[in-house]
């Protein structure tokens, strides 16, 4: 598809044209599973000796590849390996590496169907949102460049109060970050940590999550074949401890970028800069436990779809995703009969067919906190009124498939009200007024999206000021709290949501990879 013809998440559903190219992507996928695959440190191959499998949580009896083992020493040698190349890498003049990272987006854009096909094998997205997510990944990449460009390199003049003097201020790079992504977008997230890095002259050492190491590894060779040297970015796979370990205790790493759970994230904020000795950045996005408000005076239809896309689709695994609505009490009944039935129509089953809405979880980690989650609700008084059971037979025996779930009745300030769970159950609650509902949408450690539907713009103005979330919406049927695109909504969160207040995607982002230097020259 060319460039001129944009996918985004608004006209994908009504282009027909995707799905002759994608369904004809998933047959040359078929090729490139099951084979072996190394590391790579300093652009050369590198074979550990061990090595893990990984399957396809569409269909277990699928192996999607065999990938290294890694171990501190791999880690280690990769760290080094930048640290030669990052003078070299950072002494390229910024437009270059904006000219390669640009070089990179059009790599992905010629092979956007194809990533997409391997996107749905590795991680179980329907080709609605694989497609939408590769298309996201190449506009975050020529946005950074454009944001970039726009501030030419951010290198800036500055006055002097002596004569004689000529100031500026110049943002450098720091030197080689750890790239560590998450499985539930493993290109969009990791090509916009990468490419970030990247692009302001840092050199990376990628680690993409062990669920899904072919689509990292895929991304790695984009950007190799775009012209970034094997020196500036290697490409590590194994178990995340090991890495986590060695990439907080190494010297020479002076950032790391993590896209994860809040409890991993915070493990690498205090371990980086507790074993250094001194604050280290860390660029972290790290979940959210995120609401909607539906007040009496909204649109009940748009109210619906949007909250049902923005809970159940990717089967709940995003960290936008729609976990609480609070409902005013008057309009209660008919939402949430109306959402039910909208559920309750969802198509569930194997994200390859074009009709499926909901595909499986990503792993049996996934499947027993969603069992675990339904129990809890049954056996301590909440009320599951939709879903709640296990999908099984033929294809579905062979993955993680749940039914999506709504559930009411939960106290307030219960694990199910309060933790993130990451798998398709929204809690549904009723408030008298806008104050009780926006006291309790704010009632958590996380920060990332929220949402409201309203048609009272002083509600929505209320909303918009008392909200304590990065990234908030009203009105929005296609994705109460979902749906971010480069360059519309910087996608960040506050609080436990995350590290820098500048969200991905956003024209700030780029600033959480630079350094700012004071240079002033004395003319004689």
């Amino acid at each position: 598809m060319s460039k001129e013809k944009k996918i985004t998440y608004v006209t994908l559903l009504s282009d027909e044209s995707i799905h002759g190219e994608y369904e004809s992507a998933l047959e040359y996928v078929k090729c490139e599973l099951g084979l072996h695959h190394p590391i790579f440190i300093n652009g050369d191959e590198r074979w550990t000796g061990n090595e893990f499998v990984a399957r396809s949580p569409v269909d277990n009896e699928i192996i999607t590849g065999y990938f290294q083992e890694g171990k501190e020493n791999e880690v280690n040698e990769s760290i080094l390996a930048s640290k030669a190349g990052f003078p070299g890498w950072s002494g390229y003049d910024w437009q270059t590496r904006a000219s390669i990272i640009r070089k990179t987006a059009d790599w992905l854009d010629e092979k956007k169907f194809i990533l997409s096909a391997l996107i749905t094998l590795e991680c179980g997205k329907n080709r609605f949102e694989a497609i939408a997510e590769i298309s996201e990944g190449i506009d975050m990449l020529r946005y950074y460049c454009e944001i970039y460009e726009h501030n030419e390199g951010y290198i800036r003049p500055m006055r002097s109060e002596i004569a004689g003097e000529q100031c500026r201020s110049v943002m450098r790079p720091y030197g080689v970050w750890a790239v560590i992504s998450p499985f539930n977008f493993p290109v969009t997230l990791a090509s916009g940590m990468i490419g970030a890095a990247l692009l302001t002259g840092n050199c990376v050492v990628f680690k993409p999550t062990s669920e899904t190491p072919l689509s990292g590894l895929t991304l790695y060779r984009a950007f190799r074949e775009s012209g970034v040297p094997g020196s500036a970015i290697q490409f590590f796979t194994g178990p995340g401890r090991v890495f986590g370990e060695a990439v907080t205790r190494h010297p020479d790493i002076e950032g790391i970028a993590f896209t994860g759970s809040r409890e991993v994230g915070m493990w690498l904020h205090q371990a980086l800069s507790t074993r250094a000795g001194y604050v280290k950045p860390l660029v972290a996005e790290m979940g959210s436990k995120n609401p909607c408000i539906v007040t009496s005076s909204a649109n009940i239809a748009k109210a619906v779809e949007g909250i049902a896309m923005a809970a159940f689709g990717y089967s709940g695994q995003k960290c936008s995703a729609t976990s609480r609505v609070y409902v005013q009490s008057d309009v209660f009944d008919q939402f949430c009969k109306d959402l039910c039935d909208r559920v309750k129509a969802l198509q569930i089953g194997d994200p390859r067919e074009k009709e499926t809405f909901m595909g499986p979880l990503i792993n049996r980690n996934a499947f027993e906190v969603f069992k675990v989650s339904v129990a809890q609700c049954r056996s301590e008084g909440g009320t599951v009124l939709t879903g709640g059971d296990i999908q099984s037979g033929d294809l579905m025996s062979r993955g993680y498939y749940v039914q999506p779930t709504i559930v009411t009745k939960i106290p307030r300030g219960h694990r199910l009200v309060r933790d993130e769970l990451f798998v398709p159950f929204l809690v549904l609650d009723t408030f008298t007024s806008l104050k009780e509902a926006l006291a309790e949408a704010n009632n958590t450690e996380y920060g990332l999206t929220a949402g409201i539907f309203s048609e009272d713009e002083r509600e929505i103005e209320t909303f918009f000021e008392t909200i304590k979330f990065g990234v908030c919406y009203s009105n929005r049927s296609g994705g109460a709290t979902t749906g971010a695109w480069p360059g519309a909504q910087s996608f960040g969160g506050w609080k436990g949501s995350g590290s820098t207040g500048r969200g991905v995607g956003g024209p700030y982002y780029l600033l959480s990879f630079l350094r700012e230097q004071a240079q002033t020259r004395v003319i004689s």
